[in-house]
């Protein structure tokens, strides 16, 4: 009964302690809001949102540029001297904050066939059946068609690194039409 009871009050207990990192969070992303724009909302195509992305996928993408595996200009020293509590205060605040409806409007030949490509090449399979991305797996759902489009090229070139290589794996079978019909579909998509 004492387990039973120990974990009903650690499940009541997880809410409180993602507020607080959320509250802790907001403090930290002072900074991250001259690129990533207000509440994790990009206006800057080249950057992503990060607003409403699974709170792990900001961790994890926290700790690869920290350490290097994964390497940009101005978000490695911006993540170099965050200690792993603070990217889990920064993950817990943008994974808790609402995405801006896409302002992308999608060509209506990619807003057909991107369905059938999402599923064709396993998009859906672990970004999920919508695209709003899950675990350590980000929401594509509107994102910044300029910076899918990026991502998607350096995938297929092997110059930006995942965490497990699926990514890079997956993207090998993407033709150029392919990488352009995708990230034009996924920018135009809602988060709702």
């Amino acid at each position: 009964m004492r387990g039973a009871a120990a974990s009903v009050a650690a499940f009541l207990f997880m809410p409180v302690v993602a507020l607080a990192g959320a509250a802790e969070g907001e403090k930290k992303a002072a900074p991250c809001v001259a690129c990533h724009g207000e509440a994790g909302n990009s206006v800057n195509p080249q950057w992503p949102s990060l607003a409403q992305q699974p709170a792990q996928f900001i961790s994890t993408a926290l700790f690869m540029f920290r350490e290097g595996n994964r390497k940009n200009d101005l978000m490695t020293p911006m993540a170099k001297p965050l200690s792993n509590a603070d990217m889990n205060d920064l993950a817990a605040y943008f994974s808790a904050q609402k995405a801006a409806q896409p302002k992308h409007q999608s060509k209506p030949e990619n807003v057909a066939a991107g369905p059938g490509l999402a599923k064709k090449f396993n998009c859906s399979q672990c970004h999920g059946p919508r695209l709003l991305g899950q675990q350590h797996i980000p929401r594509l759902a509107g994102q910044q068609h300029e910076y899918v489009l990026a991502q998607l090229k350096a995938f297929k070139a092997q110059t930006r690194a995942d965490i497990d290589g699926n990514m890079t794996s997956a993207a090998q079978a993407l033709s150029p039409q392919d990488i352009e019909a995708l990230a034009d579909y996924v920018a135009g998509l809602s988060a709702e």
